[in-house]
């Protein structure tokens, strides 16, 4: 008898063998004069049962993603045990559903010294922009100091006793996202203490293979511009660590004693959805998968004088503007044909939300735009698209509207992206091009051709610190 298993659908074939064809073969030789076949039958499903169970552990086992932390876990804390530590951590960075701040704490081996809160702070809950302050963790009773306040980088006071300092966040694949900044300035406060860093590495959401946008030019650095690389860069935190050091982007840090703790099964076609995990939002405004795509080119939209979307539960998926008119931005957009995407009218009054938006640009106005909706996630060319819509807002605007779109008054613009007249757009593209080549009048085409000679190069430069497939 055989029994043939093949995506949880069992075939049963009389014969004098026992075989599981996904399982090592269990041949049961049998004598028909002896043992009857219902007997065959029942001995060979309780054997199947028994086989099934360990074949699907050892299944899962081998195939499902894990983190650098998970894996860091599961191996009694590696190269960490007996160190001094202090961990750069947000409430993205858990294993099997708990922090990895609560998880080193209780380890023995390990000596957890001070916590690192990026942007909106060690547990997640502080708005964007939001300055964080010194403050001791009620979980741990650990001293959390803060990296997005007045002082961005770790100082040497901050590292006394430190050994090793560990970077363990959940980043989205683009430029600007704060986190990025805070584990290279890491990585430089390091280097300068002569301790060293640990990156625990973690799926880039819109995996590894996708390109797409600006590079930074050097006289735009900033916070949220902080590496010469373009908005979507298409490499994990612990490649781009790899890279950062490489390459000796940022002064001082080609002596950095880096350590990466790979993930396990992951390769660069995987994008969130592919890895059966459940999301947790990174920020308070970007609640989903789908926000997290949209996110690299609706964020040029924290540089003009139209929301995006902030005040509302669907930030980023929506845009707009008093002065708006959404069904012609609409039309326009729908018969440029985006890759992936199509757009409808939208209508918001965005509101202040606890824990999302203090003061949203145009709060309490009802404002005209746009909603992305995504028809193939993976044609999607979020930083092109971005492109389109900037360009069709600014060529829709009235012309008084057209003079202040990329010089937006509004006092929050100013404080999160930093600087007075312009800077918010330039920082976030990384270059002045955008918005001067819109206002000269360019296509959205012709724009998007700017970028494509320096993102060749830095394809080039990037496969040399590939760790995955």
């Amino acid at each position: 008898m055989v029994i043939a298993r093949t995506n949880k659908v069992f075939t049963i074939y009389l014969t004098h063998h026992i075989k599981n064809v996904r399982s090592p073969t269990i041949n049961m030789n049998m004598n028909p004069s002896i043992v009857r076949p219902v007997t065959i039958l029942i001995l060979a499903v309780f054997a199947l049962i028994q086989c099934e169970k360990s074949i699907d552990d050892q299944i899962l086992k081998t195939n499902q993603m894990q983190t650098g932390a998970g894996w860091l876990v599961e191996n009694d804390f590696g190269f960490l045990s007996g160190k001094n530590i202090g961990i750069i951590t947000n409430h993205t960075a858990t294993v099997g559903g708990r922090h990895i701040a609560d998880i080193l704490h209780e380890a023995g081996d390990v000596n957890v010294v001070a916590l690192f809160g990026p942007e909106h702070g060690i547990r997640g809950d502080a708005p964007a922009g939001a300055k964080i302050t010194f403050e001791t963790d009620d979980a741990t009773g650990l001293p959390v100091y803060s990296l997005y306040g007045d002082i961005h980088k770790p100082t040497p006071e901050m590292l006394d006793g430190i050994e090793v300092l560990v970077f363990d966040i959940q980043d989205v694949g683009a430029r600007f996202y704060t986190y990025l900044t805070t584990m290279v300035m890491g990585m430089e406060a390091a280097a300068e203490a002569g301790i060293s860093f640990m990156v625990l590495d973690r799926p880039n959401p819109l995996g590894g293979e996708l390109t797409d946008g600006f590079m930074r030019e050097k006289e735009f650095e900033s916070f949220v511009g902080y590496l010469p690389i373009p908005v979507v860069y298409g490499l994990t935190v612990g490649e781009l660590a790899a890279m950062v050091k490489g390459e000796s982007m940022v002064d001082g840090i080609s002596g950095l004693d880096l350590h990466i703790i790979e993930m396990q099964n992951w390769n660069r076609t995987m994008t969130w959805p592919d890895l059966n995990v459940s999301w947790n939002p990174p920020s308070p405004n970007i609640p989903d998968f789908e926000t997290a795509l949209i996110y690299p080119g609706a964020c040029f939209f924290e540089g003009v004088s139209a929301s995006e979307g902030r005040g509302t539960y669907e930030p980023f998926m929506q845009l707009g503007a008093p002065w708006a008119d959404g069904e012609a931005i609409a039309s326009d957009l729908n018969a440029r044909n985006l890759p992936g995407l199509r757009f409808e009218k939208a209508e918001f009054i965005p509101e202040s939300i606890s824990g999302m938006a203090t003061n949203p640009v145009h709060m309490g106005v009802r404002v005209s735009g746009i909603r992305y909706v995504i028809t193939d996630r993976d044609a999607v060319r979020s930083v092109e698209a971005g492109v389109h819509v900037l360009h069709a807002f600014y060529h829709h605007a009235p012309e008084s509207e057209r003079e202040t779109f990329f010089n937006p008054p509004q006092q929050d613009r100013q404080s999160r992206i930093g600087g007075p007249r312009k800077s918010a757009i330039v920082r976030l593209a990384g270059t002045d091009q955008l918005y001067k080549m819109i206002e000269n009048g360019a296509s959205a085409d012709e724009i998007i051709q700017y970028w494509k000679d320096d993102l060749e190069a830095y394809n080039q430069l990037r496969r040399n610190y590939f760790i995955y497939p």
